[in-house]
């Protein structure tokens, strides 16, 4: 069974960072794509970022390109996201997901972010 495990969220001031993190097990992890959604209290789940199979091709939602980083690490079934200049627009539990692109049906808890102004 596919199971996805956050980490990494908590407090943070506006324009710091946060390094998320998610542990995949049950799968050929380097074989699918992984990604990033967060969710905001009272709005529907948003996709934030997605990274393919082998990490050559990079997906960002518009709110958050050129502040966000996707990776991973196939060899530890490990996949990052880097959060930089963040802002309260950014407060949302975030969800770890990895399957074929845009089909997913994994996920993990999630882990709150949360940026004060």
């Amino acid at each position: 069974q596919v199971q996805l495990v956050e980490s990494g969220g908590g407090l943070v001031q506006a324009g710091g960072s946060l390094r998320l993190s998610c542990a995949v097990s049950g799968r050929t992890f380097s074989w699918y794509w992984a990604a990033w959604f967060r969710q905001a209290p009272g709005k529907e789940r948003m996709f934030v970022a997605d990274i393919s199979g082998g990490g050559d091709i990079l997906n960002y939602g518009t709110s958050v390109k050129g502040r966000f980083t996707i990776s991973r690490d196939n060899a530890n079934n490990m996949v990052y996201l880097q959060m930089d200049s963040l802002k309260p627009e950014d407060t949302a539990l975030y969800y770890c997901t990895s399957g074929p692109r845009m089909q997913y049906t994994y996920w993990g808890r999630g882990t709150q972010v949360t940026v004060s102004a």
